[in-house]
């Protein structure tokens, strides 16, 4: 058998889903599920075409319904899984996604966003925010990840294993049409190279001995007969959420100390923003950036102490308003007014942000 696929540190030029299957590849993953779906399709394709070469597997399903639940049986017995998909796919995974919430199954599902619904663009939008963050039909918690950039995708899938099988939330990993798409250069490692050791798996089932005399029982449910055990079972979860939620929550800030206008952007906008900060700067002109990187759990502390500074607060997002949707929550009570520019499935720029942060000073 072949031996790692990366030794050490390489630089690449490859497009966003090769940035996927390499890091899930280099993340010891021993296996995929999925169903194609654009612009999530070449994840599979590269993960089939590396996955042989390590001994790694590959099933693709009959549709995402199947994707999810196999994902998940997958980590049931022990295996090192994931699942990738994308815009109607996303959607036909959340019951899998509900169930593995309130059976705390330790999946992760890589969201390459698309426009909606259904057959709508198949390129870009950030319009499955809200889906990602909050999808299915119970009030499971999840962990989501924002990646700006293909050295932040590459990253933080590796990391999504490891949050994921620590905490025992389903963590997902949020890219979009564009960076699917596009190439860039990153920085491609051996987790074991910069210190990164995988957390085990274990089965959940099948495991030797006796539950409750050899070894603690796995206790796993997805159905409740009464109001009172799914009560519990939901007050257990959420508890156990809001204790891990601020060990879990990471964001970025730029030049935010004393800032009039606080911008609030995530995914690749965040990049425009960035680039529009500069010009501003440039301009003599007093504004921030707030970066949420995980967009659930968000760091609601860290953005209402800056947003309650500012004059302002900009949302700058391709969809309509499902940023804004958990920004309003994070910084509720305070009277800082939010403004929003919104171009649900275009890009933004830089250009345009400078443009609108003028129409607040």
């Amino acid at each position: 058998m072949a031996g790692k696929p990366i030794e050490g540190e390489k630089r690449a030029f490859m497009t966003g889903n090769e940035v996927v299957a390499w890091a899930a590849v280099a993340a010891d993953v021993d296996i995929m599920y999925g169903y194609p779906i654009t612009p999530q399709n070449e994840i599979m394709h590269y993960w089939t075409r590396m996955a042989p070469k390590y001994g790694r597997e590959f099933l693709q399903t009959e549709d995402e319904i199947s994707a999810g639940f196999t994902t998940i049986g997958g980590v049931l017995a022990g295996r090192r899984s994931f699942t990738a998909t994308a815009g109607p796919g996303n959607t036909l995974m959340q019951e899998a996604m509900s169930m593995a919430e309130m059976m705390r199954i330790p999946i992760v599902q890589v969201v390459t966003q698309r426009g909606g619904p259904s057959t709508a663009t198949v390129i870009y939008s950030q319009q499955e925010v809200t889906m990602t963050c909050f999808g299915g039909n119970g009030e499971g918690a999840r962990i989501v990840y924002s990646t700006s950039t293909h050295q932040e995708l590459f990253d933080y899938t590796i990391k999504a294993f490891n949050i994921a099988w620590k905490y025992r939330f389903p963590t997902f990993v949020l890219g979009d049409g564009y960076q699917s798409k596009m190439r860039e250069s990153l920085t491609i490692y051996d987790p074991e190279s910069r210190g990164i050791k995988m957390v085990p798996t274990e089965p959940y089932m099948g495991n030797e001995g006796l539950p409750g005399t050899d070894r603690d029982p796995h206790h796993l449910r997805n159905t409740y007969n009464t109001e009172d055990e799914l009560y519990g079972v939901v007050t257990d979860i959420m508890k156990n959420w809001e204790k891990v939620a601020p060990e879990v929550a990471e964001y970025q800030e730029y030049d935010v100390e004393g800032a009039d206008v606080l911008i609030v952007a995530h995914g690749v906008v965040t990049r425009a923003v960035q680039g529009a900060l500069k010009q501003l700067k440039e301009e003599g002109k007093n504004v921030g950036h707030f970066r949420p990187i995980t967009l659930r759990p968000i760091a609601e502390d860290q953005l209402r102490k800056r947003a309650e500074k500012a004059k302002v607060v900009l949302v700058v997002e391709s969809s309509y308003g499902q940023l804004k949707k958990l920004i309003t929550d994070a910084i509720y009570g305070l009277s800082t007014p939010i403004k929003t520019f919104l171009k649900p499935g275009e890009g933004i720029t830089a250009e345009e942000v400078v443009e609108e942060v003028n129409k607040l000073l």
